[in-house]
């Protein structure tokens, strides 16, 4: 089968690798349509944490398609089933599964293979995170599958109340996804972003108030200023993963406010945090990681519902010999997400 086979930062290949054949409880999918995403971008420019030289590394983890075979002692899927997993399943048996800390399991099956003909599902994924796509839903917004989870995860996280005033910094796929959600729960929704046209599909999503920080002087007293007698929000997310951004987000908010750092910062980051603003305003401060088998469930029946959906969220399409020119569209920021079609 073509792959897209990553070797080192900046090193991505088409190559004919062996296709995989399933084992007890796995699925064999072909993929259909494979998405790009930041996370892909990232590990792509800066490298992959777990990668192994030596290793073969199919890359992307967002896709959705149709059951070319199972393995042994499948049930519930079969032979041309349309199907969207999610790239991810816990344990279900180490310390922090018992406790419902899904996200944070110690021995996390995790599978990339989006960018590539077939994909290998194994067994735990199959158990727990592999959805049936009705027909009157596309391939490529069920690809949409997998950071919808994340995005659900941190708006659930953030405790979102009615009419609560959240900033979400960053109008990326996932920030506007959880612009989205967070206007789905009442809130009054301030996107922050450089990109005039992220802003406008922010708009487009619901949020009532859009901030470009390209042109704007202090973006925290700009924020402050839309909130009743300039206190601060009740919720600030981070979307970005820049580590200026967290710290910023810690001054948006006001006492006893709720800061959700979100995005993911390169490796080694460190952020300075007032220890007086911390305890005299009584803050609290998260982070927040991956999705859990819950709030996937709960990402597919946004999907399923056309709640969210490919019109807003995914643009282009690439043939697979043409992924890496996908994912450098991502990179300029014109386009939310492009689609990989891997069956052209």
């Amino acid at each position: 089968m073509r792959a897209a086979v990553y070797y080192a930062p900046n090193d991505l290949r088409m190559e004919d690798v062996e296709t995989p054949e399933p084992g007890p409880g796995e699925i064999l999918m072909k993929n259909i349509s494979a998405l790009t995403c930041g996370t892909d971008l990232k590990q792509y420019k800066r490298g992959y944490p777990k990668f192994k030289e030596g290793q073969k590394l199919i890359f992307g983890h967002e896709s959705a398609g149709v059951v070319a075979k199972v393995g042994e002692g499948v049930t519930g899927f079969k032979v041309g089933d349309r199907i969207a997993p999610h790239n991810s399943a816990p344990c279900n048996k180490c310390y922090y599964c018992k406790i419902g800390e899904h996200s944070m399991c110690e021995d996390l099956t995790m599978v990339k293979s989006a960018w590539a003909e077939y994909r290998l599902l194994p067994a735990a994924i199959v158990r727990e995170n592999v959805f049936h796509i009705p027909d009157h839903i596309s391939f490529r917004s069920a690809a949409l599958l997998e950071p919808l989870g994340s995005a659900v995860h941190g708006i659930t996280d953030a405790d979102i109340q009615l009419m609560d005033t959240v900033v979400i910094n960053g109008a990326g796929p996932l920030g506007l996804m959880m612009t989205k959600l967070a206007k789905l729960r009442g809130a009054y929704v301030i996107s922050t972003d450089k990109n005039a046209k992220r802003l406008g599909v922010a708009r487009e999503l619901g949020a009532d108030v859009t901030i470009d920080i390209s042109e704007t002087e202090d973006v925290v007293e700009a924020v402050k200023g839309l909130t009743p007698c300039g206190r601060g929000v009740d919720i600030a997310i981070d979307a970005t993963g820049v580590p200026e951004v967290w710290e910023k987000n810690l001054y948006m908010v006001r006492k006893a406010g709720t800061v959700l750092e979100f995005g993911g910062c390169r490796g080694g980051s460190r952020i300075t945090v007032d220890t007086t603003l911390l305890h005299y305003s009584q803050l609290t401060v998260k982070g927040v990681y991956h999705t859990t088998p819950k709030l996937e469930e709960q990402a597919f029946r946004l999907i399923e519902r056309g709640i969210i959906s490919e019109e807003v969220f995914v643009n282009d399409t690439y043939p697979l010999e043409q992924c890496l020119d996908a994912l450098n569209s991502h990179a300029g920021g014109e386009v939310i997400k492009n689609e990989i079609r891997c069956d052209l």
